[in-house]
């Protein structure tokens, strides 16, 4: 068992082991059901490993990270809601298990119990986790909020989405390492090293998510692909088709895009046969790669030990389905 299969095995006992004995409990229950359905522990894990660089025994610091695991299930929570999505990990979202009421105040709830959670931290490191924390959930819903405002605009730019993604998905994966290495008692120097390089990791990984939604497995994917070619979601992929399409192309995109009514198999290869055409899957693993790259860059300043770097090299090789 590697050292990061351990720390998971940590995290997931964690989780199931975590008290709700408050009243009512129909607040706490739908709490519960959505950190019981999985997932990868992406952000506690990274949050251990990171501690790891510096200190052993991460499972001192386990309820920080626990916090963090619990913040993010209530932005999924919301986001189900706001997406009026019906399954999430193969199971009812809660606002088809109980209602739309019971999704707010729960997840309302479930974001008092994160910070109560991260809270649980040495008291010497208390404000700068705290702040940290705060600033990250800031900027989540300002990313929430451009994703949500691109849904009603055809002008966004590449730029534009690299920064919607930044603050959606990658300044939480930078938060959790940098959380770890403060409690880790590291160097401010190793510290903001260590964020920049979940920044680029994390860019790296949600564009691979956005490729995988059109190229990838759906049985390794686990959802049906195609889905934001459905929705006309403003990714990567799509902001540069039109940008790179010659005059027919972009007609027949711009033609998908406005369409109210079609079959979605059809619209899916459709678009799929023009990103092929202009070259964007190429185009998008060049991106992959180069902050991939980059996050292997800032990963090597840090000053520690490359035997002890190792654990956390091959665990974002994981997440990136890499060998080396």
């Amino acid at each position: 068992m590697t050292k990061s299969d351990e720390i998971l095995r940590i995290v997931n006992e964690g989780l199931d082991t975590l008290l709700y004995d408050r009243k009512p409990a129909s607040l706490y229950e739908p709490i519960r059901y959505v950190l019981s359905l999985g997932g990868k522990r992406i952000r506690p894990v990274l949050m251990l490993l990171g501690y790891n660089l510096f200190k052993e025994h991460p499972e001192d610091i386990l309820m920080p990270a626990l916090g963090l695991e619990t913040y993010h299930n209530y932005t999924l929570l919301h986001d189900d809601l706001m997406d009026n999505a019906d399954v999430r990990r193969g199971q009812p979202t809660v606002h088809k298990k109980w209602d739309d009421n019971t999704a707010i105040l729960s997840g309302d709830s479930m974001l008092v119990l994160a910070y109560q959670r991260v809270a649980q931290c040495d008291p010497v490191h208390l404000p700068q986790v705290l702040s940290l924390f705060t600033e990250t959930a800031l900027e989540i819903g300002e990313g929430q909020q451009f994703d949500m405002d691109f849904e009603t605009r055809n002008d966004v730019t590449e730029d534009e989405y690299i920064e919607m993604i930044r603050l959606k998905t990658s300044v939480l994966l930078a938060c959790a390492l940098k959380i770890g290495a403060i409690l880790g008692d590291a160097s401010k120097e190793d510290a903001d090293l260590l964020y920049q390089f979940g920044e680029k990791i994390g860019l790296a990984f949600q564009l691979q998510d956005d490729m995988l939604d059109v190229y990838g497995d759906p049985k390794v994917f686990g959802k049906a692909i195609g889905g934001d070619i459905t929705s006309n979601k403003k990714t990567y992929m799509l902001i540069n088709a039109v940008n790179r399409a010659n005059a027919e192309q972009r007609a027949e995109l711009m033609r998908w895009i406005e369409a109210k009514e079609f079959n979605r198999a059809e619209k899916v290869a459709a678009v799929t046969r023009l990103y092929d055409e202009i070259g964007i899957r190429q185009l998008c693993e060049e991106k992959i790669n180069f902050y991939f790259e980059q996050g292997k860059q800032l990963l090597e300043k840090i000053s520690v030990s490359a035997e002890r770097k190792e654990e956390l090299r091959q665990y974002t090789n994981a997440m990136m389905h890499r060998e080396k």
